[in-house]
């Protein structure tokens, strides 16, 4: 019954100064004055508060609230990263894997990307065609084979 008469005494203290916006010929405000006014009244009749007080004073409860926004913050971080662009890490090679010149290619504070594919070596007229080998030989070394 206690809460019937708080939520009672709200509503009619709203509405009193619904009714004082309307009397002043501010219609928009009274009118939204007078929606927020009702809303303590039907959520004591709905059982709303009644619930709501009963989950305050549960420990159990509170705990369901932390995980519910242990949730939330985990799958915006989620987001955030995707956002950004940071890789999930997939079946690439371990850092333990890569080549030791791997690091000194990205650049500094980037995000490392999929490696840039080198144009073909054009061969010259003249040559032995040792050339073609030694960028080969590069390219393999690069990759760590």
């Amino acid at each position: 019954m206690l809460i019937y008469a708080v939520c009672g005494t709200l509503s009619a203290a709203g509405l009193w100064f619904a009714y004082r916006s309307f009397r002043r010929r501010r219609y928009a405000t009274g009118l939204r004055t007078a929606s927020v006014a009702l809303l303590p009244m039907g959520l004591a009749m709905t059982g709303v508060v009644r619930f709501v007080l009963n989950m305050t004073f549960n420990p159990i409860a509170w705990a369901g609230i932390a995980l519910v926004g242990l949730a939330v913050v985990l799958f915006l971080v989620a987001r955030a990263l995707d956002a950004r662009g940071v890789p999930d890490g997939g079946s690439g090679p371990s850092p333990e894997q890569r080549p030791a010149a791997a690091p000194a290619a990205a650049g500094g504070g980037e995000i490392a990307s999929a490696p840039r594919r080198e144009a073909p070596a054009q061969k010259t007229g003249g040559g032995t065609g040792t050339e073609d080998f030694s960028d080969i030989e590069a390219i393999l070394k690069k990759h760590g084979i």
